[in-house]
């Protein structure tokens, strides 16, 4: 296994105290947790623009002071694990060390969070359990590894390893909200709060446990209830299923998991109703064979006089199906006997309506996380779900040339350049979305995945010829088949000194026919 290093080493000690039954298999999970970190760093190192690092080859890298870094071929769609690389012939087996040696400027916060990320995915695999049923929360709790090309992946600063166990989704656990009383008049309100979370003149936020302890005494506040709702996690970790049903909740969880803070802003709370409303007509109007998960209410309390993005409650629909649901993420390949099949109906439902969308004035971020799948008897996608609406962006120029009205929602949603639109749903969709699932199918084998790609060049060329052949369905289908395609780059985003927001690369487009044929 290697020597721990000492963020490793630090869970392992705790682990050993909160559940020692959990310490050999953690210990166990650490190389291939290293090997899988590793392999999405790679990806990075190889396709994303950073400073004093050259890409000489498909599988060389030059440092700017001579070094050369050196691994196997690994196209930028592919999975899987990379137990080493080599840095002038010395072999490094753990990504935070091999990015300290390479000693790229502003990496520091990087490499800490490399090792969160491989120390809470041994955590997430030693604590992990097969699937035990087919509930949309069953699905959603079997993702054990996270993000399947970001290296933060499993990075989770400020939650410790008792937190991890007792409210992170892969280890199942029933997660107890609180609640939170709050001068209702002082409350942003967006929707119909529920009476029952109201008491007098009192509206009761429900608060994730997280929060209560680490957040709320700074506040100088107490929860009014504690362990009121006991709820399942989702995928988002801050996103629960309440056992006794109703609304989905959405809280706040103020520290930085992958990459994001996980509070929800004023704003979010202000939009969440009308941009609901917006999607499922837009939604209607493109078929009808994506729902939308609907926000149906939203709140924030305040602080200082402030309306706080730490004080913040969304309330969301279930998953309007029946049968199996899951997220996109959840997928496995014995899901699909036949690939091609799976995958030509998968494409056909969502190129055919987040294309549409597009074409309408909205782009979706349409990743394994947000986008759910069901299934029919035939085990093949029949309709899909588009959840968490928070990310897409909306042309306002695109809406009014369809006769729509823009919504009342916060400006940061809002652009008219159609390479914001493009790199919003194509950077997702073809850069995350289908090539995670080609990745997955293919096993590997270029043929098979050639193929695969081609399925989805097809369909989506059908996809725009159903389509008004407007300027901008023209503007978007050159680029989804142009040579390269927008991509978040995750590790740019994490250097000292990056820009406040997402941060973009460029990658081959498999869905150009250069690239599959």
């Amino acid at each position: 296994m290697g020597v721990m290093r000492r963020l490793e080493g630090e869970f392992a000690a705790e682990l050993a105290l909160v559940r020692p039954e959990l310490s050999a298999r953690y210990a166990e999970a650490l190389p291939g947790a290293r090997a899988a970190v590793m392999g999405r760093l790679w990806r990075g190192l190889l396709y994303e623009p950073l400073p004093g690092l050259t890409v000489t080859g498909p599988s060389r890298v030059r440092l700017a002071d001579g070094r050369e870094l050196t691994g196997r071929e690994r196209r930028p769609y592919d999975l899987g694990d990379e137990p080493a690389l080599r840095l002038d012939g010395h072999a490094h087996t753990h990504p935070a060390e091999l990015l300290a040696a390479l000693g790229l400027p502003g990496a520091d916060r990087l490499i800490e969070d490399l090792d969160n990320s491989v120390a809470s995915m041994a955590l997430s695999r030693a604590g992990a359990s097969p699937r035990t049923g087919a509930t949309l929360e069953d699905h959603e709790q079997s993702v054990i590894d996270g993000h399947p090309y970001h290296p933060g992946c499993r990075n989770r600063p400020g939650v410790s390893v008792a937190e991890q166990v007792a409210y992170m989704p892969e280890h199942r656990p029933v997660v107890a909200l609180d609640l939170l009383a709050l001068p209702l008049r002082d409350c942003l309100v967006t929707g119909p709060w529920p009476a029952s979370l109201v008491d007098g003149d009192r509206l009761l936020l429900p608060v994730h446990p997280w929060q209560t302890r680490h957040v709320l005494p700074a506040l100088g506040l107490r929860p009014h209830a504690t362990g009121a709702v006991p709820a399942r996690p989702l995928m988002s970790v801050r996103t629960l299923a309440p056992l006794d049903g109703g609304p989905h909740l959405k809280t706040a969880f103020t520290t930085r998991m992958t990459s994001g803070v996980r509070d929800i802003s004023p704003g979010s709370v202000r939009d969440c109703v009308p941009l609901s409303s917006l999607l499922t007509t837009l939604a209607a109007r493109c078929g009808g064979g994506l729902r939308i998960a609907r926000y149906l209410a939203g709140a924030a309390g305040p602080v200082d006089g402030e309306h706080s993005a730490d004080l913040s409650c969304m309330l969301r629909e279930p998953t309007p199906e029946r049968g199996p649901v899951l997220p996109v993420a959840a997928v496995t390949a014995a899901m699909a006997p036949d690939p091609a099949a799976w995958l030509a109906a998968f494409a056909r439902l969502v190129l055919r309506d987040a294309l549409g969308l597009l074409s309408l004035g909205v782009a979706l971020e349409a990743h394994g996380q947000n986008l759910l799948v069901a299934l029919g008897p035939d085990g093949l996608p029949y309709r899909l779900v588009y959840r968490d609406l928070a990310d897409v962006r909306i042309s306002p120029a695109r809406l009014a040339r369809n006769g729509i009205e823009p919504p009342p929602v916060s400006a940061r949603l809002l652009s008219d350049d159609p390479a914001v639109l493009h790199a919003k749903l194509f950077g997702s969709l073809a850069g995350t979305t289908f090539g995670s699932l080609i990745a997955l199918f293919g096993r590997g084998d270029r043929t098979v995945e050639g193929r695969l790609w081609a399925i989805v060049a097809a369909t989506a060329r059908e996809a725009f010829r159903a389509l008004p052949d407007t300027r901008d369905v023209r503007a978007d289908r050159h680029a989804l088949f142009g040579e390269r395609i927008a991509v978040k780059a995750h590790l740019v985003a994490r250097l000292d000194g990056a820009p406040a927001g997402d941060s973009w690369t460029s990658l081959p487009n498999y869905l150009n026919d250069r690239e599959h044929t």
